[in-house]
Protein backbone atom coordinates (compact mmCIF):
# COMPACT_ATOMS: atom_id res chain seq x y z
CA UNK A 1 0.00 0.00 0.00
CA UNK A 2 1.06 3.48 -0.60
CA UNK A 3 -0.57 7.36 -1.17
CA UNK A 4 -2.19 5.41 -4.21
CA UNK A 5 -4.89 3.60 -2.01
CA UNK A 6 -5.60 7.00 -0.35
CA UNK A 7 -9.56 7.99 -1.71
CA UNK A 8 -8.89 10.83 -4.28
CA UNK A 9 -7.29 10.39 -7.53
CA UNK A 10 -5.13 13.02 -10.11
CA UNK A 11 -5.50 13.39 -13.22
CA UNK A 12 -2.20 11.16 -13.96
CA UNK A 13 -3.26 8.53 -12.68
CA UNK A 14 -4.71 6.19 -15.01
CA UNK A 15 -1.06 5.70 -16.65
CA UNK A 16 1.16 2.51 -15.52
CA UNK A 17 4.87 3.96 -15.13
CA UNK A 18 5.96 -0.02 -15.43
CA UNK A 19 5.09 -3.80 -14.12
CA UNK A 20 7.81 -4.87 -11.42
CA UNK A 21 7.45 -8.04 -9.78
CA UNK A 22 7.63 -8.19 -5.74
CA UNK A 23 11.56 -8.61 -4.37
CA UNK A 24 11.66 -12.17 -3.80
CA UNK A 25 15.57 -13.28 -2.97
CA UNK A 26 18.54 -11.97 -2.16
CA UNK A 27 20.18 -8.55 -4.41
CA UNK A 28 23.28 -7.20 -4.67
CA UNK A 29 24.01 -3.72 -7.39
CA UNK A 30 26.23 -0.98 -7.30
CA UNK A 31 22.69 1.53 -6.01
CA UNK A 32 19.88 0.85 -4.16
CA UNK A 33 17.46 3.12 -4.86
CA UNK A 34 14.19 3.54 -2.52
CA UNK A 35 11.44 5.14 -4.31
CA UNK A 36 10.23 5.14 -7.82
CA UNK A 37 9.02 8.84 -8.04
CA UNK A 38 10.65 11.46 -9.68
CA UNK A 39 13.79 11.66 -7.79
CA UNK A 40 14.41 7.78 -7.50
CA UNK A 41 13.68 7.04 -11.13
CA UNK A 42 16.05 10.35 -12.33
CA UNK A 43 18.74 9.17 -9.80
CA UNK A 44 18.32 5.30 -11.27
CA UNK A 45 18.45 6.79 -15.24
CA UNK A 46 21.47 8.71 -14.40
CA UNK A 47 23.41 6.47 -12.90
CA UNK A 48 22.32 3.36 -15.09
CA UNK A 49 23.43 5.72 -18.08
CA UNK A 50 27.06 5.50 -16.32
CA UNK A 51 26.96 2.10 -16.57
CA UNK A 52 26.14 1.48 -12.72
CA UNK A 53 24.47 -1.89 -11.92
CA UNK A 54 21.06 0.04 -9.73
CA UNK A 55 18.11 -1.80 -7.81
CA UNK A 56 14.74 0.14 -7.06
CA UNK A 57 12.16 -0.37 -4.31
CA UNK A 58 8.86 0.71 -3.75
CA UNK A 59 6.01 -0.22 -1.23
CA UNK A 60 4.01 0.18 -4.01
CA UNK A 61 3.58 0.07 -7.63
CA UNK A 62 6.18 1.99 -9.47
CA UNK A 63 5.25 5.72 -9.55
CA UNK A 64 2.83 5.92 -7.85
CA UNK A 65 3.61 7.99 -4.75
CA UNK A 66 3.63 11.85 -4.20
CA UNK A 67 4.71 12.00 -7.89
CA UNK A 68 1.41 11.06 -9.53
CA UNK A 69 -0.02 13.56 -6.98
CA UNK A 70 1.75 16.70 -8.24
CA UNK A 71 0.83 19.35 -11.08
CA UNK A 72 4.04 18.77 -12.50
CA UNK A 73 4.99 22.60 -12.96
CA UNK A 74 8.68 22.91 -14.14
CA UNK A 75 10.18 25.98 -12.51
CA UNK A 76 12.95 27.99 -12.61
CA UNK A 77 10.53 30.89 -10.58
CA UNK A 78 11.49 29.85 -7.26
CA UNK A 79 8.80 28.73 -4.73
CA UNK A 80 9.42 31.13 -1.87
CA UNK A 81 10.44 33.73 -4.19
CA UNK A 82 14.22 34.91 -4.89
CA UNK A 83 13.25 38.02 -2.84
CA UNK A 84 13.37 35.69 0.46
CA UNK A 85 15.79 33.27 -0.85
CA UNK A 86 18.25 36.28 -1.73
CA UNK A 87 17.29 37.77 2.16
CA UNK A 88 18.16 34.58 3.79
CA UNK A 89 21.05 33.07 1.81
CA UNK A 90 22.81 36.13 -0.46
CA UNK A 91 23.15 36.69 -4.30
CA UNK A 92 25.78 33.95 -4.91
CA UNK A 93 23.31 30.77 -3.42
CA UNK A 94 20.21 32.98 -5.28
CA UNK A 95 22.25 32.11 -8.45
CA UNK A 96 23.21 28.73 -8.37
CA UNK A 97 19.46 28.15 -6.79
CA UNK A 98 18.20 29.24 -10.41
CA UNK A 99 21.30 27.88 -12.62
CA UNK A 100 20.09 24.50 -10.62
CA UNK A 101 16.81 24.59 -11.42
CA UNK A 102 17.28 25.13 -15.07
CA UNK A 103 19.51 22.72 -15.38
CA UNK A 104 16.76 20.10 -14.52
CA UNK A 105 14.46 21.65 -16.49
CA UNK A 106 17.11 21.87 -19.27
CA UNK A 107 17.76 17.66 -18.17
CA UNK A 108 14.25 16.71 -18.57
CA UNK A 109 14.01 18.28 -22.22
CA UNK A 110 16.99 16.84 -23.19
CA UNK A 111 16.24 13.23 -21.89
CA UNK A 112 12.26 12.94 -22.92
CA UNK A 113 13.87 14.30 -26.49
CA UNK A 114 16.65 11.51 -26.69
CA UNK A 115 14.51 8.65 -25.61
CA UNK A 116 11.40 9.42 -27.39
CA UNK A 117 9.42 10.24 -23.99
CA UNK A 118 5.84 11.25 -25.16
CA UNK A 119 4.71 12.90 -21.60
CA UNK A 120 3.74 16.03 -23.54
CA UNK A 121 6.92 18.43 -22.07
CA UNK A 122 6.36 21.71 -23.59
CA UNK A 123 8.54 24.90 -23.16
CA UNK A 124 6.02 28.01 -21.70
CA UNK A 125 6.37 31.08 -19.85
CA UNK A 126 5.60 31.26 -16.08
CA UNK A 127 3.46 34.09 -14.86
CA UNK A 128 3.42 35.69 -11.43
CA UNK A 129 0.23 37.34 -10.99
CA UNK A 130 -0.49 40.27 -8.61
CA UNK A 131 -3.34 39.44 -6.16
CA UNK A 132 -6.32 41.09 -4.54
CA UNK A 133 -5.01 42.40 -1.41
CA UNK A 134 -0.97 41.96 -1.97
CA UNK A 135 1.23 45.57 -2.26
CA UNK A 136 2.77 46.03 -5.85
CA UNK A 137 5.43 46.01 -3.83
CA UNK A 138 5.74 42.51 -3.57
CA UNK A 139 6.28 42.03 -7.54
CA UNK A 140 8.91 45.06 -7.10
CA UNK A 141 11.02 43.33 -5.24
CA UNK A 142 10.76 40.15 -6.36
CA UNK A 143 11.65 41.80 -10.42
CA UNK A 144 15.01 43.36 -8.37
CA UNK A 145 15.96 40.09 -6.88
CA UNK A 146 15.05 37.52 -9.51
CA UNK A 147 16.96 39.82 -12.23
CA UNK A 148 19.87 40.19 -9.57
CA UNK A 149 20.21 36.71 -9.53
CA UNK A 150 20.75 36.17 -13.11
CA UNK A 151 16.98 34.42 -13.46
CA UNK A 152 15.26 36.03 -17.40
CA UNK A 153 12.01 37.71 -16.24
CA UNK A 154 9.97 41.09 -17.44
CA UNK A 155 7.80 43.57 -15.73
CA UNK A 156 4.33 42.62 -17.57
CA UNK A 157 1.59 44.97 -17.82
CA UNK A 158 -1.49 43.71 -19.90
CA UNK A 159 -4.04 40.92 -18.17
CA UNK A 160 -3.99 37.80 -18.01
CA UNK A 161 -7.09 35.73 -17.19
CA UNK A 162 -5.56 34.79 -14.12
CA UNK A 163 -5.76 38.34 -12.84
CA UNK A 164 -8.77 39.89 -10.88
CA UNK A 165 -10.66 42.10 -12.96
CA UNK A 166 -9.31 45.34 -11.83
CA UNK A 167 -5.61 44.04 -11.93
CA UNK A 168 -3.09 43.85 -14.61
CA UNK A 169 0.47 43.42 -13.69
CA UNK A 170 2.87 40.47 -13.27
CA UNK A 171 6.24 39.07 -13.52
CA UNK A 172 7.20 36.77 -17.04
CA UNK A 173 9.64 34.36 -16.12
CA UNK A 174 10.74 32.70 -19.53
CA UNK A 175 11.56 28.67 -20.24
CA UNK A 176 9.39 27.55 -17.76
CA UNK A 177 7.83 24.06 -18.85
CA UNK A 178 5.18 21.46 -17.83
CA UNK A 179 4.79 17.89 -18.51
CA UNK A 180 2.83 14.92 -17.81
CA UNK A 181 4.19 13.14 -15.05
CA UNK A 182 3.92 9.80 -14.66
CA UNK A 183 3.85 9.09 -18.87
CA UNK A 184 7.86 10.64 -18.25
CA UNK A 185 8.43 8.41 -15.30
CA UNK A 186 7.19 5.53 -17.18
CA UNK A 187 9.67 6.99 -20.30
CA UNK A 188 12.77 6.85 -17.83
CA UNK A 189 11.94 2.97 -16.95
CA UNK A 190 12.43 1.62 -20.31
CA UNK A 191 16.30 3.11 -20.20
CA UNK A 192 16.91 1.84 -16.66
CA UNK A 193 15.71 -1.33 -17.12
CA UNK A 194 17.52 -1.86 -20.46
CA UNK A 195 20.68 -0.57 -19.08
CA UNK A 196 20.20 -3.58 -16.18
CA UNK A 197 18.72 -1.88 -14.10
CA UNK A 198 16.08 -3.82 -12.03
CA UNK A 199 12.78 -2.65 -10.45
CA UNK A 200 10.38 -3.99 -7.19
CA UNK A 201 7.19 -3.14 -6.57
CA UNK A 202 5.34 -4.03 -3.44
CA UNK A 203 8.73 -4.38 -1.62
CA UNK A 204 8.40 -2.24 1.47
CA UNK A 205 11.95 -1.76 3.00
CA UNK A 206 12.13 -2.24 6.63
CA UNK A 207 15.75 -1.41 7.90
CA UNK A 208 19.14 0.41 6.53
CA UNK A 209 22.11 -0.30 7.72
CA UNK A 210 25.19 1.31 6.64
CA UNK A 211 28.60 -0.79 6.91
CA UNK A 212 31.99 0.23 6.16
CA UNK A 213 32.26 -1.17 2.80
CA UNK A 214 27.95 -0.73 1.73
CA UNK A 215 24.81 -0.22 2.86
CA UNK A 216 22.27 -3.28 3.59
CA UNK A 217 18.39 -2.99 3.23
CA UNK A 218 16.28 -5.58 4.47
CA UNK A 219 12.92 -5.44 3.08
CA UNK A 220 9.74 -6.43 4.49
CA UNK A 221 9.52 -9.69 2.88
CA UNK A 222 12.82 -10.53 4.77
CA UNK A 223 15.09 -10.09 1.89
CA UNK A 224 18.54 -8.20 1.79
CA UNK A 225 19.46 -5.76 -0.97
CA UNK A 226 23.25 -5.37 -0.33
CA UNK A 227 24.79 -1.92 -2.60
CA UNK A 228 28.02 0.09 -2.50
CA UNK A 229 25.51 2.86 -1.71
CA UNK A 230 22.28 3.69 -1.16
CA UNK A 231 19.45 6.58 -2.31
CA UNK A 232 16.14 7.74 0.05
CA UNK A 233 14.12 9.31 -2.52
CA UNK A 234 10.22 8.51 -0.50
CA UNK A 235 8.52 12.34 0.09
CA UNK A 236 9.94 12.09 3.42
CA UNK A 237 12.94 10.69 4.47
CA UNK A 238 12.70 6.86 5.89
CA UNK A 239 16.05 7.39 8.28
CA UNK A 240 17.06 9.67 11.32
CA UNK A 241 14.69 10.99 13.74
CA UNK A 242 15.83 14.78 13.47
CA UNK A 243 18.59 14.87 11.49
CA UNK A 244 16.32 16.01 8.19
CA UNK A 245 13.29 15.89 9.46
CA UNK A 246 13.72 18.91 12.00
CA UNK A 247 14.44 21.17 9.43
CA UNK A 248 11.50 20.45 7.29
CA UNK A 249 7.38 20.03 7.95
CA UNK A 250 4.98 17.97 5.82
CA UNK A 251 1.71 20.38 4.16
CA UNK A 252 -1.16 19.06 2.41
CA UNK A 253 -1.64 20.92 -1.00
CA UNK A 254 -5.27 20.38 -3.12
CA UNK A 255 -5.35 20.51 -6.50
CA UNK A 256 -8.64 20.07 -8.81
CA UNK A 257 -9.10 19.92 -12.95
CA UNK A 258 -11.95 20.72 -15.67
CA UNK A 259 -11.97 21.05 -19.45
CA UNK A 260 -12.02 24.39 -21.30
CA UNK A 261 -11.77 25.13 -24.74
CA UNK A 262 -8.81 25.34 -26.58
CA UNK A 263 -7.05 28.90 -26.56
CA UNK A 264 -9.78 30.63 -24.06
CA UNK A 265 -6.80 30.58 -21.75
CA UNK A 266 -3.23 31.03 -23.28
CA UNK A 267 -0.54 27.98 -22.42
CA UNK A 268 1.89 29.28 -19.60
CA UNK A 269 2.08 28.09 -15.81
CA UNK A 270 0.53 30.85 -13.40
CA UNK A 271 0.93 31.37 -10.08
CA UNK A 272 -0.28 34.39 -7.86
CA UNK A 273 0.97 36.21 -4.84
CA UNK A 274 -1.63 35.24 -2.43
CA UNK A 275 0.30 33.29 0.62
CA UNK A 276 -0.57 30.26 0.15
CA UNK A 277 -0.38 31.33 -3.37
CA UNK A 278 -2.74 29.44 -6.55
CA UNK A 279 -1.06 27.81 -9.13
CA UNK A 280 -2.66 27.05 -12.79
CA UNK A 281 -1.42 25.09 -15.78
CA UNK A 282 -2.97 23.25 -18.70
CA UNK A 283 -3.04 19.83 -19.64
CA UNK A 284 -3.71 19.12 -23.32
CA UNK A 285 -7.01 16.76 -24.04
CA UNK A 286 -9.00 15.93 -26.79
CA UNK A 287 -11.27 17.32 -29.07
CA UNK A 288 -9.80 21.10 -29.13
CA UNK A 289 -10.16 20.92 -25.27
CA UNK A 290 -7.73 21.61 -22.88
CA UNK A 291 -7.15 20.70 -18.85
CA UNK A 292 -7.05 23.46 -17.17
CA UNK A 293 -5.23 21.96 -13.62
CA UNK A 294 -5.94 24.90 -10.54
CA UNK A 295 -3.73 24.35 -6.86
CA UNK A 296 -3.31 25.75 -3.70
CA UNK A 297 -5.47 26.01 -0.43
CA UNK A 298 -1.85 24.81 0.93
CA UNK A 299 -2.27 23.65 5.02
CA UNK A 300 0.53 21.97 7.51
CA UNK A 301 -0.33 18.70 7.59
CA UNK A 302 -2.74 17.85 10.16
CA UNK A 303 -3.47 21.30 10.84
CA UNK A 304 -7.11 20.96 8.84
CA UNK A 305 -9.39 18.49 7.69
CA UNK A 306 -11.57 20.55 5.86
CA UNK A 307 -10.92 19.36 1.88
CA UNK A 308 -14.20 19.58 0.76
CA UNK A 309 -13.86 23.45 1.77
CA UNK A 310 -10.42 23.93 -0.05
CA UNK A 311 -12.02 22.29 -2.91
CA UNK A 312 -15.02 24.28 -3.22
CA UNK A 313 -12.81 27.51 -2.88
CA UNK A 314 -10.59 26.68 -5.03
CA UNK A 315 -13.23 26.06 -7.61
CA UNK A 316 -15.06 29.68 -7.20
CA UNK A 317 -11.25 31.01 -7.97
CA UNK A 318 -10.99 29.82 -10.95
CA UNK A 319 -14.50 30.43 -11.91
CA UNK A 320 -14.31 33.92 -10.80
CA UNK A 321 -11.90 33.54 -13.85
CA UNK A 322 -12.77 31.63 -16.16
CA UNK A 323 -16.20 31.05 -16.32
CA UNK A 324 -16.49 29.04 -19.06
CA UNK A 325 -15.02 26.47 -17.47
CA UNK A 326 -16.21 23.00 -17.66
CA UNK A 327 -17.52 20.04 -14.96
CA UNK A 328 -14.68 19.00 -12.29
CA UNK A 329 -13.31 15.82 -13.61
CA UNK A 330 -10.63 15.02 -11.23
CA UNK A 331 -10.02 16.49 -7.25
CA UNK A 332 -6.75 15.22 -5.29
CA UNK A 333 -4.16 16.45 -2.22
CA UNK A 334 -0.95 15.45 -2.01
CA UNK A 335 2.02 16.59 0.65
CA UNK A 336 4.89 18.25 0.06
CA UNK A 337 8.01 18.88 2.20
CA UNK A 338 9.06 22.81 2.98
CA UNK A 339 12.19 22.96 4.02
CA UNK A 340 12.81 26.05 6.51
CA UNK A 341 14.92 27.79 3.90
CA UNK A 342 13.35 27.76 1.21
CA UNK A 343 16.18 24.95 -0.18
CA UNK A 344 15.62 20.99 -0.95
CA UNK A 345 17.93 18.64 0.96
CA UNK A 346 19.61 16.82 -1.71
CA UNK A 347 22.79 14.63 -1.02
CA UNK A 348 24.18 12.81 1.85
CA UNK A 349 22.37 11.88 4.84
CA UNK A 350 23.71 13.59 7.88
CA UNK A 351 26.19 11.48 9.93
CA UNK A 352 26.63 8.92 7.10
CA UNK A 353 28.73 8.26 4.06
CA UNK A 354 27.01 5.88 2.01
CA UNK A 355 23.11 6.74 2.14
CA UNK A 356 22.01 10.11 0.39
CA UNK A 357 18.57 11.12 0.37
CA UNK A 358 16.34 13.47 -2.00
CA UNK A 359 13.66 15.43 0.22
CA UNK A 360 12.65 19.56 1.02
CA UNK A 361 10.49 19.49 -2.75
CA UNK A 362 8.64 22.17 -1.75
CA UNK A 363 6.56 23.36 -4.46
CA UNK A 364 9.17 22.00 -6.75
CA UNK A 365 8.76 18.68 -7.05
CA UNK A 366 9.29 17.98 -10.31
CA UNK A 367 11.79 19.61 -11.02
CA UNK A 368 13.20 19.06 -7.83
CA UNK A 369 13.15 15.34 -8.26
CA UNK A 370 15.58 15.76 -11.75
CA UNK A 371 18.37 17.77 -9.72
CA UNK A 372 18.73 15.17 -7.46
CA UNK A 373 19.32 13.07 -10.49
CA UNK A 374 22.08 15.27 -11.45
CA UNK A 375 23.40 15.80 -7.77
CA UNK A 376 23.47 12.42 -6.48
CA UNK A 377 24.95 10.55 -9.93
CA UNK A 378 27.47 13.41 -9.55
CA UNK A 379 28.29 12.40 -5.67
CA UNK A 380 27.97 8.80 -6.10
CA UNK A 381 30.45 8.30 -9.17
CA UNK A 382 32.68 11.11 -7.92
CA UNK A 383 32.46 13.56 -9.74
CA UNK A 384 32.24 17.85 -8.76
CA UNK A 385 28.84 19.21 -9.03
CA UNK A 386 28.38 22.99 -8.60
CA UNK A 387 25.15 22.09 -6.59
CA UNK A 388 26.18 19.71 -3.90
CA UNK A 389 27.33 22.05 -1.50
CA UNK A 390 24.26 24.56 -1.49
CA UNK A 391 21.72 21.86 -1.02
CA UNK A 392 23.47 19.94 1.63
CA UNK A 393 21.33 18.26 3.64
CA UNK A 394 23.72 18.60 6.93
CA UNK A 395 23.80 22.28 6.42
CA UNK A 396 22.49 24.41 9.23
CA UNK A 397 20.64 27.03 8.13
CA UNK A 398 20.83 29.64 10.71
CA UNK A 399 19.39 32.61 9.10
CA UNK A 400 16.46 31.07 10.04
CA UNK A 401 16.13 29.91 13.05
CA UNK A 402 12.82 31.80 13.98
CA UNK A 403 11.21 29.53 11.43
CA UNK A 404 13.29 26.24 12.72
CA UNK A 405 11.75 26.70 16.24
CA UNK A 406 8.20 27.52 14.81
CA UNK A 407 8.00 24.38 12.67
CA UNK A 408 9.21 22.15 15.52
CA UNK A 409 6.08 23.42 17.56
CA UNK A 410 4.29 20.88 16.02
CA UNK A 411 6.02 18.39 17.73
CA UNK A 412 5.44 19.79 20.98
CA UNK A 413 1.68 20.29 20.21
CA UNK A 414 1.49 17.07 19.38
CA UNK A 415 3.13 15.37 22.48
CA UNK A 416 1.14 17.55 24.67
CA UNK A 417 -2.19 16.03 23.08
CA UNK A 418 -1.58 12.96 25.13
CA UNK A 419 -2.67 15.11 28.16
CA UNK A 420 -5.80 16.09 26.58
CA UNK A 421 -8.82 14.88 26.72
CA UNK A 422 -10.15 12.81 22.64
CA UNK A 423 -11.70 13.86 20.20
CA UNK A 424 -14.54 11.42 20.63
CA UNK A 425 -15.82 10.01 23.57
CA UNK A 426 -17.58 6.88 22.04
CA UNK A 427 -16.77 4.13 19.30
CA UNK A 428 -20.47 4.50 18.32
CA UNK A 429 -20.68 8.06 17.72
CA UNK A 430 -18.74 7.11 14.61
CA UNK A 431 -20.23 7.05 11.01
CA UNK A 432 -18.78 5.37 7.97
CA UNK A 433 -15.89 7.26 6.74
CA UNK A 434 -15.19 8.87 10.14
CA UNK A 435 -12.52 8.98 12.52
CA UNK A 436 -11.29 10.32 15.53
CA UNK A 437 -8.78 9.99 18.91
CA UNK A 438 -10.23 8.15 21.33
CA UNK A 439 -8.61 8.58 25.00
CA UNK A 440 -8.06 4.75 26.55
CA UNK A 441 -6.54 5.57 30.26
CA UNK A 442 -3.07 7.02 29.06
CA UNK A 443 -3.21 5.82 26.10
CA UNK A 444 -4.64 7.63 23.08
CA UNK A 445 -6.59 5.69 20.40
CA UNK A 446 -6.38 6.10 16.83
CA UNK A 447 -10.39 4.88 16.11
CA UNK A 448 -12.40 5.43 12.50
CA UNK A 449 -14.80 3.25 10.43
CA UNK A 450 -13.59 2.71 6.83
CA UNK A 451 -16.13 3.30 3.94
CA UNK A 452 -17.60 0.05 4.36
CA UNK A 453 -18.62 0.52 8.04
CA UNK A 454 -15.50 -1.65 9.54
CA UNK A 455 -14.36 -0.26 12.81
CA UNK A 456 -10.20 -0.20 13.07
CA UNK A 457 -8.54 0.62 16.19
CA UNK A 458 -5.12 1.50 16.69
CA UNK A 459 -2.22 3.63 19.22
CA UNK A 460 -2.31 7.02 17.59
CA UNK A 461 1.38 7.13 18.25
CA UNK A 462 3.22 7.55 14.85
CA UNK A 463 5.89 4.88 15.58
CA UNK A 464 8.62 7.63 13.71
CA UNK A 465 8.69 9.72 16.55
CA UNK A 466 5.44 9.49 18.81
CA UNK A 467 3.50 12.11 17.61
CA UNK A 468 -0.59 11.80 17.66
CA UNK A 469 -1.86 11.22 14.30
CA UNK A 470 -4.73 12.92 12.78
CA UNK A 471 -7.71 11.60 10.81
CA UNK A 472 -7.62 12.98 7.68
CA UNK A 473 -11.28 12.83 6.12
CA UNK A 474 -10.70 13.70 2.73
CA UNK A 475 -8.53 11.23 2.14
CA UNK A 476 -9.38 8.77 4.69
CA UNK A 477 -6.37 8.53 6.03
CA UNK A 478 -4.29 9.06 9.19
CA UNK A 479 -1.79 12.04 8.68
CA UNK A 480 0.96 12.35 11.03
CA UNK A 481 1.54 16.39 11.26
CA UNK A 482 5.11 15.83 12.47
CA UNK A 483 7.12 14.63 9.69
CA UNK A 484 4.55 13.38 7.03
CA UNK A 485 3.64 9.80 7.62
CA UNK A 486 0.13 8.61 6.88
CA UNK A 487 -1.48 5.52 7.50
CA UNK A 488 -4.48 3.52 6.21
CA UNK A 489 -7.55 3.04 8.08
CA UNK A 490 -6.68 -0.09 9.54
CA UNK A 491 -3.21 1.23 10.24
CA UNK A 492 -1.24 0.40 7.46
CA UNK A 493 1.82 2.64 6.38
CA UNK A 494 1.28 4.36 3.65
CA UNK A 495 4.31 6.92 3.33
CA UNK A 496 7.10 7.65 5.24
CA UNK A 497 8.85 8.29 7.55
CA UNK A 498 7.41 5.64 9.63
CA UNK A 499 9.12 2.00 8.34
CA UNK A 500 5.95 0.13 9.78
CA UNK A 501 2.08 0.93 10.79
CA UNK A 502 0.57 2.27 13.67
CA UNK A 503 0.51 -0.45 16.80
CA UNK A 504 -2.58 -2.59 17.55
CA UNK A 505 -4.74 -0.89 20.42
CA UNK A 506 -4.02 -1.77 23.67
CA UNK A 507 -7.03 -1.58 26.47
CA UNK A 508 -9.95 -1.07 23.81
CA UNK A 509 -12.15 -3.90 23.06
CA UNK A 510 -13.58 -4.06 19.14
CA UNK A 511 -16.06 -6.42 19.82
CA UNK A 512 -17.34 -4.88 22.68
CA UNK A 513 -17.57 -1.49 21.03
CA UNK A 514 -19.69 -3.43 17.98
Amino acid sequence: MNVSDERTRSLWMDVTVAAAPRVDRNETADVAVVGSGIAGLSVAYELAQRGAAVVVLDRADIGTGMTARTTAHLASAFDDGYAELMKSHGRDVARLVYRSQAAAIDRIETIQAAEGIGCDFARLDGYLVLASGTPASALDAELAAATDAGVPVTDEREQTPIHAKSLVRSLRFANQARVHPLKYLSGLAGPIVRQGGRLYAHSPVENIEETKDGVMLTTSGGHEVRAGHAVLATNSPIVNRLAVHAKQAPYRTYAIAAPLGRGRLPDALYWDTHDPYHYVRLQPGPEEQDLVIVGGEDHKSGAADDGERRFGALERWIRDRLPKLGKLTHRWSGQVMEPIDGIGFIGRNPGQSRVFVATGDSGQGITGGALAGLILADLITGRENPWADIYDPARKPLRKLGEFVSENTTALRSFAQYLLPGEISSLGSLKPGEGGILRSGLRKVAACRDASGQLHLSSAACPHAGCVVVWNSLEQCWDCPCHGSQFAPDGSVLNGPSFGPLAPAEGVSQDAAE
